[in-house]
């Protein structure tokens, strides 16, 4: 669980080569970005939630 904080990271990183790879331009791709951020904060809180409810 300590680890999860590396999620928005990795998926930023592997975001970040793909539009490299096809060459988009980074502000074509920071909606992207916006996702990795929202859905990694939805995933440790609802981990968060559970570890609470289940304590």
């Amino acid at each position: 669980m300590a680890r999860l904080f590396l999620l928005p990271f990795l998926l930023a990183l592997a975001w970040t080569l793909y539009l490299a790879y096809y060459q988009i331009p980074l502000s074509q791709g920071k909606k992207g970005y916006y996702w990795i951020i929202g859905g990694s904060a939805a995933l440790i809180g609802f981990f968060l939630l559970m570890m609470y409810l289940t304590h």
